[in-house]
Order: structure tokens, then sequence, then C-alpha cells
């Protein structure tokens, strides 16, 4: 085993028992059944119990609905999409567990690293040298990227680096973008660090379709043909976008590819070999066919379920791929396999020849769009409420204006205390608190529509009443902040955001 003494400083911070609610076996040295950008590879255990299902429905949903009614979960995101979209912000604010005389590591402007491939030796991969995946943030933007580095390399020629400069150009859905590269010394070692975008949650191809298991008797089912045309068609643009900038990506491996959504694959590590690579002076069309084999051999391994390293006959694989799934993904992925006779392979001539399955792409993602379309509505209100619940908030009982005759609960900021207590504190006829989240966005949304419909305001010692309407409601609480934004004689003149 290789030491490293940046990875052993690293190991001191990291606790000695550590539970992941997310990981599928909760054993932190999982090795390769750990996630390659995801959140099992942390170590900070959560402080309390992460709460996912605020609005989750315990009770059985009533068939007996009137159209006019609503369960409380039906005002808000669906609660699998919620707790999704909750882990990966969790993933990405996760940090090491801090540790007394333990520094946080830090390279450059990039701070609070975290390993997310966690490996036992430092072992070669595809690039011939050992890597190591992190987790940092910027000190610059305050955003979370993923660095790579390429332990041991030494940079003989200055405008290698210079090579990542084309591919900060590439922006594509399918490529996961690169931001910069630089040389390090702070590992003890003349290291090479790539910084990519930072995607919480997501595993390699490898590790989707050849998780390591304890039981040697279980062999996962075969990969439904859409989706083997979905990988195909995906890294196909890909490619196309890449080999249009005159460059080739040379990094089509299983693990390589990342699995971000359901489907939804990006290409990774980008741009290492041309940096690493830089003195080879190979030919960008030789290496762009290349892209094309290892395409075809991406597509043949995931569906004979064969290990990239097991795979000597190809002509063997392709007959158990006939077998399996329909003649048209075999002639395809033989042609990517196949030399050239007498022209290079084109990206432009693959899109063409996939457009049937290009189709069935467009509309399952005009599908996911039309979806999270739909609840983003349902998300709208949400926000238009709580944007004029933070108005309420800021007008009522403001404990500096005591005293001030420009600022006394009279008039429209006395009904506005009124209507808090109408909408909020409510009592049955025991006196027991009434908790009715359906009365409080009933009557959130008529101020905020400023209807007609009127309102009986009693005082807490039911001295004074007061009927009004919504909109002269929604008048008060527009002239009542307003106030404030202007400020007053006694104080200085606050400024507003967001309102």
């Amino acid at each position: 085993m290789g030491y490293d003494p940046f990875m052993s400083s690293v190991s001191q911070g990291l606790q000695s028992s550590q539970y992941n609610p997310y990981a599928e076996e909760h054993n932190p040295l999982a090795g390769a059944g750990a996630s390659y950008y995801g959140a099992q590879n942390t170590y900070s255990t959560p402080s309390q119990p992460l709460q996912y299902h605020l609005y989750y429905p315990l009770a059985p949903i009533r068939d007996t609905l009137q159209p006019y009614q609503r369960a409380v979960f039906d005002l808000f995101l669906p609660e699998s999409l919620r707790e999704d979209l909750q882990k990966k912000a969790e993933a990405a604010r996760q940090v090491l567990a801090s540790q007394p005389g333990v520094q946080s590591p830090s390279l450059q402007h990039y701070h609070s690293l975290v390993p997310l491939d966690i490996k036992l030796k430092n072992t070669p991969g595809i690039f011939g040298l050992p890597t190591w995946v992190w987790k940092a943030t910027s000190r610059k933007n305050g955003n979370i990227y993923c660095l790579r580095r390429v332990e041991g390399f030494r940079l003989t020629n200055e405008d290698a680096i210079k090579a990542v400069n084309s591919w900060k150009k590439i922006s594509h859905p399918n490529i996961v973008t690169t931001v910069e590269a630089f040389t390090t010394r702070d590992f003890n070692d003349s290291s090479l660090i790539f910084v990519h975008s930072y995607h919480p949650l997501s595993k390699t191809l490898a590790e989707h379709h050849f998780p390591v298991t304890t039981n040697r008797f279980s062999r996962p089912g075969p990969v439904p043909e859409k989706v083997l045309w979905s990988y195909l068609v995906q890294l196909s643009s890909a490619l196309r976008v890449i080999h249009k900038a005159k460059l080739a990506a040379r990094c089509i491996d299983i693990s390589k590819v990342i699995l971000t959504d359901k489907n939804r694959i990006k290409l990774s590590a980008c741009s290492i070999f041309d940096v690493i690579n830089f003195d080879a002076h190979r030919r960008v069309e030789e290496l762009q066919q290349e892209d094309f084999f290892n395409l075809g051999k991406l597509v043949l391994s995931i569906g004979t379920n064969t290990s990239p390293r097991n795979m000597q006959d190809l002509r063997t694989l392709l007959e158990q791929l006939g077998r399996n799934y329909s003649e048209e993904l075999k002639e395809r992925v033989a042609w990517l396999l196949s030399a050239p006779q007498q022209q290079y392979m084109t990206a432009d001539q693959l899109i063409r020849d996939l457009a049937l399955h290009v189709d069935d792409v467009f509309v399952s993602s005009s599908n996911a769009y039309d979806e999270a379309v739909n609840h983003l509505g349902r998300e709208l209100e949400n926000g238009r409420l709580v944007r004029l619940l933070a108005k309420l908030g800021t007008i009522n009982e403001r404990p500096e204006f005591d005293g001030d005759p420009n600022w006394s609960e009279t008039e429209h900021r006395y009904m506005l205390k009124l209507f808090r207590d109408y909408v909020f504190h409510q009592v049955d006829t025991q006196g027991n608190p009434v908790l009715d989240l359906g009365h409080i966005i009933s009557c959130l949304n008529k101020l905020d529509a400023g209807t007609e419909e009127k309102i009986y305001l009693t005082s807490r010692d039911h001295q004074s009443t007061f009927l009004v309407t919504y909109r002269e409601l929604k008048k008060q609480v527009q002239s009542a902040f307003g106030d404030l934004q202007k400020g007053n004689t006694k104080q200085q003149q606050q400024t507003s955001r967001g309102f």
C-alpha cells in the first residue's frame, strides 16, 4: 500500500464510527461499492435525524374528497421528489468531521475538501496514474466543485495545461463541465488537479450496473433495451459536440460515465487525457474513431453484463447481445466496433442512424419537463405566500418602535395585528389552539389576491371589532411595508431585497 501523507492527515479527521443513512451498505469503506460523486463517502454524521417527510401522507388517501377539497400533501412537492432534492442538498453540505489538532485540507482557493471515492491503495486507473476525487467549495463564488487529483504527474510542457481552455467552452447536458486545471505540491508531490462541476449523489455506470455484492448467487437481470438506446443517444449527442469542436472525448469508459438521475448520464473526466498525453501528438481523427469504438464497447459491456476487463472476445459477446436484444441494436454496436473501411465514422452519421431512438429520448425528456413544470406550479403559490408572510412578520410588533407616534399600532397596523391573530391564533370553544393549514393558506391567498370578501376581526379583549375586506387589508400591508422601506426620523433607512 502506497503511503500518502495528505491522505493520512485526512484519515485522522475521520470519525471512528460512521453512519450514513443514504448508503445501501452501512460501511464507510465500501470500496468500489461507494458512490463516485455521491454522499456515501463523506464522513460527517448528521447532527440530528434528517426530516424528509414533513408533509408525507401518513394516512391513506381518502377517495371521498370533494372536487374543491385538497389534502395537505397536494399543496407541495411530491414526497419522493422532495426527499431526493433534500438528500442532494445534504450531500452537498456534508463536510469532514472536525477533530482537535487536525486542520481541514485546502487547495488554493478551494476549501472543505471531502473525498468522494475511497480507495485503500493507490492503484492506477485508465489514466495510467493513481487518481483521487474530492468535493470542495470555492472561496471565489461559494459554489461546490468536483476536484480530481492525478497523483505523481510532472508537467513538462506549459502548453499542455492550456488544452483545458478548449474544454471550458463546451457546454452540453451530457458532459460534465470543465472549470479549470492547475498543478500543486500541497500533497507533498507533483500533482495535477482538474476541477469539474459537482453532481451530488451521482454514481458511475460501473457502480450502477456492476455493484459489488457479497452474494455470489445473485445476478442482475438484463438491462432494458430502451435504457441502452438512451445511453447510446446521449453519449452520441455528447460526441457530436466534442468532435465538432475538433476534440476527442478519450474517456468513454464505464467508470467515467456518471448517472445523475433516472437514465440521465454525463460524460465526466474530459480534458484529462489531453493534458497528460499532450506530447503523444496523435491525430484528432484517430482519437475520434477510438471514441466510437469505446462507445460500442461500453454498450456491449452493459448489455452482456460483462466487465470491460473481461471483454477479450468481442465477436462472441456480440452474438450474446443479439440473443437478448434486437438485431438493430446488435448491428449498431457492431458498426461502432468495426474499423473504418474507406472513410472515417462521424457523429453526425451516428445521430442520423439513431433518429427513431432520439425521438424516444426527446419524448421522455419532454414528459419529465412537463412534470417538473407541474410541480413548480405548486411551489409558485408557496413562494408568493412566503413573501407575504415575510411582510407581515416585519410589520407586526416591532419592539424598536415602541412609543414612537409615527409607528403606533393604530388604524391599519392594528388591523394587521388582529388579522395575524385571525389567521394563526384561532382557538375552539374549549380554548384549544386550532391548527388548520387549509384555513391559513386560504386566508393568505385571499389577502394576496385582494378579494372583496369581508372578515370579522376582533381584539383579544373583545373591546374592538372591525369588518374589513381583504382588498383593504392588502392596501394596508402595502402602506405599512412602504413606511418600513422609507424609514422614519429615528431610524436609518433600511433597504429591502426580494419583496
